[in-house]
């Protein structure tokens, strides 16, 4: 049977991978995949050598840490490319993980179609290089960087957001709070404080505080909501430190924070699922010192959040390093759950990016673009 590896180290990713499988399976319902992903892709019958679990490291110096793990990982994906010659490769996001498996891919004359964007527009714009020699066509997520790859000469397509075909609540803000109890008259503040264990360690120790003052202010319920790539475990520590109205959901999350009166998120992909949803939107992040240090060095952006990055300007509050604390997190809600015109104009912005992401269905047009390698008609 002929065979398409797939690599996404990443949660978000992972569904983008499972999305793509679908809708090329619909096109060659006889090709298998194989890779590294998660439980939505093994939901399509991908076959997982590896989780995402085994990937899911936020980058700079934290990789250092996990390099024999991340290498044993490697060399066995390489082994099993030369023993099953697959057809195409698919890579999603995870570019210092991806860009060097894409060497190898390239050397055994395997088509690599790159899903996700490296941010080579924000900084290490010498991935592009890698990227011209190795990879057979860039599947791009947001317009502005079609700019990019036009520029430098490299094969690229918008096929869309994937975001746009499924972020949607499946029931009312009212089917929500009577589903976990919630009074309709108190403040709703969801919680996304990262999708892995390091993000978790860095933020969960500010968040207590914050909410602590947040209800002394408002009668605030705290809705934290658990990416389904950690174990409640990782939380457990910290959760008698938080104030007694909260809740650790693991699933109904759009519906969560399409319920919410604010979120406060780490930054990634759940910024851009929150302005998805039209909820005002507070975004923080901290990083070891030494891989901040680094990422500032090489950075060329003055934003972190997605949100501002397609809307050019900062329209949702960035508590970054040393700005993330109990304090600003407090102030930053503060004139958000106080301000109808603060609320209103976030909200409208979050409109235009709707408008900016367009309506291409990205899982489709992915899909066309490996059928298009597979079949031999990619220019």
């Amino acid at each position: 049977m002929d065979s398409i590896l797939i690599i996404a180290g990443e949660n978000s990713g992972e569904k983008y991978g499972a999305n793509l499988v679908h809708q090329f399976k619909k096109l060659h319902p006889d090709f298998a995949f194989f890779g590294i992903g998660g439980k939505n892709m093994a939901a399509e019958g991908v076959e997982l050598l590896f989780s995402i679990h085994d990937l899911s490291v936020i980058g700079g110096i934290e990789v250092f840490t996990h390099l024999p793990r991340i290498k044993k990982i490697f060399n066995r994906i390489n082994k099993e490319i030369k023993r099953r010659s697959p057809k195409a490769s698919v890579l999603i996001d995870s570019p210092d993980f991806n860009l060097r498996l894409a060497n190898k891919l390239k050397k055994q004359n395997v088509p690599v179609l790159y899903y996700v964007s490296p941010t080579v527009w924000a900084w290490r714009k010498g991935r592009l290089k890698t990227i011209k020699k190795t990879v057979e066509k860039m599947m791009l997520i947001f317009p502005f960087e079609e700019k990019t790859y036009e520029e430098s000469g490299i094969p690229a397509v918008y096929v869309g957001h994937p975001l746009k075909e499924k972020v949607r609540a499946s029931f009312t803000r009212e089917e929500f709070m009577k589903k976990y109890g919630l009074s309709p008259q108190k403040k709703i503040i969801s919680l996304l404080p990262g999708s892995r264990k390091n993000e978790l360690k860095y933020h969960m120790p500010v968040l207590p505080e914050a909410l602590h003052r947040i209800q002394s202010e408002w009668d605030a319920h705290f809705i934290l909501l658990l990416a389904e790539s950690l174990d409640e475990n990782l939380i457990s520590d910290y959760l008698p430190l938080f104030p007694d109205k909260l809740t650790v959901l693991t699933e109904n999350h759009y519906e969560a924070m399409a319920a919410s009166d604010l979120v406060l998120s780490a930054c990634g992909t759940a910024n851009l699922e929150t302005a998805l949803l039209g909820t005002p939107l507070v975004v923080f992040y901290r990083l070891s010192p030494l891989t901040y240090s680094f990422v500032r060095l090489l950075s060329k952006i003055n934003n972190f959040s997605i949100v501002n990055i397609l809307s050019g300007k900062r329209i949702v509050p960035e508590l970054i390093q040393r700005d993330f604390n109990p304090e600003n997190v407090f102030q930053e809600a503060k004139k958000i759950l106080e301000s109808e015109k603060t609320r209103s104009e976030m909200i409208d912005h979050f409109k235009k990016i709707k408008k900016i992401l367009g309506e291409k269905i990205a899982s489709q047009n992915a899909a066309q673009e490996l059928h298009a390698i597979i079949s031999g008609d990619s220019p």
